[in-house]
């Protein structure tokens, strides 16, 4: 796997009371009838973009899936589960909270998880379960909130020669720090999650020119393949206590290949997205068994505490115990949703409610598809099937608006660069009479390929600049033609791009940091300190507005006054080089030596040795160090 850069967009988005049927009602989990169906131990894994129809269990007769398979032979296969959205974010944080994405707030990658609403891990850390969490990919890192109720949560990446993060890591190294944590706690009740994000694009090593000539679906097979054998390295570390743990298996959402002019994820609703594998066994669960009732991703959490033997557990999900001894689910309505379409591009976003047959995708052009002749969603149904059309939108509006509320924030620069080399962009909030995703494909399979980090210098300038003649107040075109500008020293056309992102009235942080770091090299740090502050309005707590608007006051003559936001800035990431860098600065410029010989060593601590930053740093530690040293 490469590690390319993605946009994220970061929002603060109120809880919303969903109002599904009553079957999707806050659901009791009860604990199983009897103590030989209690798990001791919970060994959760997701294994990103990850298709149902291409796992051997589901019917791929191509697969090499021999952990996945022998993990349905050994307990329950659910055939007809779904995400609760096609991005990476929002789908753990609804498996984690059981809640849909508008209970939970991250309506799209780079925004927070409520740190109101609890997790499975908090309740089983409550109960005295040791919690760890092993993390593959940037999207979930800690500062978008689903590090809560873990004790430790695994999430940082390795760095390349210039002392950047990478965006991913590879599934070995994820499971072996895992396989030791299980090994230094199989004398207690523990919860384990291990994320794997081989089979997230790109796939294969995109450095190598070979890949390319590969068929798609071969590299796509081969990384699914890699995930499936750490996953079974993984179970086998488990050793004796296997037969004491619930484990259960899930991918947050699924891959499109040109199914409906979608390349990737995030965008559409379609099945090819949302459609997930998900295998549950372990005590009290019968093997070989297959469940063809609807499930979604918000039905683990609440599974998981039922077979824990916790008494209840918060969520918009159902506990899918009877299923899973024979029995039967409530009949009920599942809601998933897409709002990459608004945050990225500023069109309208997609909300869809399904029950067993029937799906409905709320849209300026709603869609209606009979699944049980349909499966494929060719066939739009909401011309003829007018009464139930209606029904099914009314009940998707109870659950979800089309807009965000006033404070959503958008992403900062490093986030939405490292977010974009995943794939993913992100920019905005709310609005009315946006345009209908379906009529933006060929656009938005073009946007996707200038994100993917494939184009370079004028011809990702080209694409940029066609892409705003087709979609003119499209905000993440206008924040990726700034940067480009920016990096070729033309900062007084990036300044025009950047407002043209914040005049869509999408908030967006990067906008904002772009039009500070073009004052700052204008020499107006009065201007690029006003920015910040807009900045730091919309996101208070973000590390690199807080990092850059310490810059800018401390560079501006002001030390003490920056000293604050510097020190905020290293307490939400203390790998902001600049930032550290900075403060050991400030510290020597108001006399105190021994705090900014404190912060230069930190920062050769933390520097690869071959970083280029070193000699500066080291420069900057010889003349501050205090004498007697």
């Amino acid at each position: 796997m490469s590690s390319a850069g993605h946009v994220l967009v970061r929002a603060f988005i109120g809880v919303v009371t969903l109002t599904l049927a009553a079957a999707c009602s806050r659901d009791a989990a009860a604990p199983p009838a009897d103590n030989s169906r209690v798990a001791r131990n919970v060994l959760l894994i997701t294994i990103d973009t990850l298709r149902a129809d291409r796992v051997g269990a589901y019917g791929y007769s191509a697969a090499r899936t021999p952990a996945l398979d022998a993990l349905a032979r050994s307990g329950v296969r659910f055939d007809a589960a779904y995400a609760a959205a096609p991005i990476t974010l929002t789908s753990h944080a609804s498996l984690m909270t059981g809640r849909y994405p508008p209970g939970h707030g991250a309506r799209h990658n780079g925004m927070r998880v409520d740190s109101r609403i609890p997790t499975i891990a908090d309740v089983l850390a409550q109960q005295g379960f040791a919690t760890a969490a092993f993390i593959a990919a940037f999207p979930l890192d800690r500062r978008f909130g689903l590090s809560k109720g873990f004790q430790i949560y695994s999430d940082r990446m390795p760095r390349g020669e210039d002392g950047r993060p990478a965006n991913e890591r590879p599934g070995r190294m994820v499971v072996d720090e895992a396989m030791d944590w299980i090994g230094g706690h199989l004398h207690q009740r523990f919860f384990v999650w291990v994320h794997l994000f081989e089979p997230h694009a790109p796939y294969g090593n995109p450095a190598d020119p070979s890949e390319a000539r590969r068929p798609v679906a071969v590299r796509y097979d081969d990384e699914i393949a890699e995930a499936d054998r750490q996953m079974g390295r993984l179970i086998d570390a488990l050793g004796d206590s296997r037969h004491d743990t619930l484990i259960v298996a899930a991918a947050d959402h699924g891959e499109a290949f040109g199914e409906h002019g979608e390349i990737s994820h995030s965008v559409f609703t379609y099945d090819t997205t949302l459609r997930v594998p998900l295998l549950v066994a372990g005590p009290g669960v019968p093997a070989g068994q297959t469940v063809e009732q609807i499930a979604s991703l918000v039905d683990i959490a609440p599974t998981i505490a039922a077979r824990t033997g916790l008494p209840r557990f918060d969520a918009d999900g159902i506990n899918l115990s009877p299923a899973l001894t024979g029995g039967t689910l409530p009949a009920r309505t599942l809601y998933a949703e897409s709002f990459a379409p608004l945050l990225d591009f500023g069109w309208s976003p997609l909300r869809t409610l399904r029950d067993e047959r029937w799906k409905y995708i709320a849209a300026p052009k709603p869609e209606l598809y009979d699944l049980q002749h349909d499966p494929a969603e060719t066939d739009n149904l909401v011309a003829t099937e007018t009464t139930r059309a209606s029904e099914l939108a009314r009940r998707t509006d109870g659950v979800s608006s089309a807009t965000l509320a006033p404070h959503a924030a958008a992403p900062d620069r490093e986030a939405l660069a490292r977010l974009q080399a995943l794939g993913y962009v992100a920019t905005s909030t709310g609005g009315t009479d946006r345009a209908d995703p379906k009529d933006r494909r060929e656009l938005a399979a073009h946007l996707a390929e200038v994100t993917s980090g494939e184009l370079r210098g004028p011809e990702l300038e080209r694409a940029l600049r066609e892409i705003l003649k087709q979609d003119p107040s499209n905000p993440q075109a206008h924040v990726r033609l700034g940067y480009v500008l920016v990096a070729k020293g033309r900062c007084r056309d990036a300044v025009t791009q950047f407002r043209a992102a914040i005049a869509e009235h999408l908030p967006s942080v990067d906008a904002h940091l772009g039009l500070a770091g073009c004052a700052m090299s204008d020499g107006q740090r009065d201007v690029a300190e006003r920015t910040l502050r807009l900045a730091e309005q919309i996101e208070p707590n973000n590390p690199v507005v807080l990092a850059n608007l310490g810059i800018a006051i401390s560079d501006g003559g002001r030390p003490a006054d920056g000293l604050p936001f510097l020190q905020h800035a290293l307490s939400f990431d203390p790998d902001l080089h600049q930032a550290r860098f900075s403060l050991a600065v400030a510290y020597g410029r108001l006399g105190r030596r021994d705090d900014a010989a404190r912060e230069a060593a930190e920062l050769l601590r933390r520097l690869p040795e071959s970083a280029p930053q070193r000699p500066e740093v080291e420069r900057l530690l010889a003349a501050v160090r205090p004498p007697s040293d």
